[in-house]
């Protein structure tokens, strides 16, 4: 059986230097995803991860690569019962998303004249893994808003 694997591609009329930051600034993040990232942003880091006051800080969440304006990958964040509250998962869908193991996020940053191409792939999942229907409904949820809010300046509702 074949593992799953996320890809979305998008085109953002920014820079660069403007969409590294869209993805690891809090402020940003905070506008268009509802989410906060702390972490000094290089490989073997670890990357802390805030939701409406819950504080996921686990020495497995890392920065895999980071490569300013151009590759940044980490490892996804471990599901918690704090984080499943505030997002209405049940405890048995927790449950299950618990058991599997820790998938890995990649942005792929390519300038393309005056505009970006931002390549997200979500990989590492288990073949029969709960979690990908999920993030294939919220990750294009989320870039809409990364790019809404770099190309215009306001963010969609969270």
């Amino acid at each position: 059986m074949q593992k799953p694997t996320f890809v979305h591609v998008t085109y953002i009329h920014t820079t660069p230097e403007r969409l590294w930051q869209g993805l690891t600034d809090p402020a940003d993040t905070q506008r268009y995803w509802g989410v906060t990232f702390k972490s000094d942003w290089s490989a073997g880091s670890t990357l802390i991860f805030e939701q409406e006051g819950v504080r996921i800080a686990d020495p497995a969440q890392v920065i895999l690569e980071a490569e300013p304006f151009r590759r940044l990958s980490h490892t996804w964040h471990p599901f918690t019962q704090e984080w499943a509250d505030i997002n209405g998962l049940s405890g048995e869908l927790l449950a299950q998303m618990s058991r599997e193991p820790r998938t890995k996020v990649t942005f792929d940053i390519t300038p393309i004249r005056r505009l970006v191409k931002l390549t997200v792939v979500h990989d590492d999942f288990d073949p029969d893994s709960v979690v990908p229907p999920m993030i294939s409904e919220g990750w294009p949820q989320v870039l809409s808003g990364l790019k809404t809010l770099l190309e215009t300046g306001e963010s969609l509702p969270v």
